[in-house]
């Protein structure tokens, strides 16, 4: 479906992809999630002008872990806001740093922030996508808003069972292995 670059690369991946249907997808507050509201709001309409079709936003992470869900909800909401329609924007929840029910509660509150999907993991956090976490955020979701797994998925057997579960769409850095039906 997409690319995904850090934003420096965004125009660069854009020219190259241009003569195909692959969209151009980016990253804001990037890994950690720290950055306050409007510099990730900033950083996204940026990042749209340079040809990102696509915005993975990180959710403050902290505020999810103090349970606030209500910054979380507000800060999805200002970087969806800024954004055109037609851009995809993703909120990556860092799962692996949650517990369930912390979980389920800041799902919610980015699809009440106007995400279009949640998405597990950044890849860079302890661990990646987990096939309970995306049946918890399923249950939890319905079809109220779609599911990104993403992050450690190296075969196929793991890629098709997250897709059971639930998500709609995988984030993998091996796809090319995963297509050959490397198990």
């Amino acid at each position: 479906m997409s690319v995904c670059v850090n934003p420096f690369f965004v125009p660069v991946a854009k020219a190259l992809l241009r003569a195909t249907p692959i969209k151009v997808c980016t990253v804001v507050g990037f890994p950690l999630g720290a950055a306050m509201p409007k510099v990730k709001a900033y950083e996204a309409v940026q990042a749209v002008k340079e040809g990102a079709d696509e915005i993975d936003m990180v959710i403050n992470v902290a505020m999810a872990k103090e349970k606030n869900f209500d910054y979380i909800s507000e800060e999805v909401r200002i970087v969806r806001s800024a954004l055109p329609d037609t851009v995809i924007l993703k909120v990556i929840l860092e799962c692996c740093y949650l517990d369930k029910r912390t979980m389920v509660k800041a799902a919610g509150a980015a699809r009440d922030g106007g995400a279009d999907f949640v998405k597990t993991s950044t890849g860079f956090g302890p661990s990646g996508a987990k096939l309970e976490d995306v049946r918890l955020l399923k249950a939890a979701l319905g079809d109220s808003c779609l599911i990104k797994a993403s992050g450690g998925i190296h075969t196929r057997k793991q890629a098709l069972a997250l897709v059971s579960a639930g998500a709609r769409r995988l984030g993998c850095s091996a796809s090319v292995a995963i297509m050959e039906g490397h198990e």
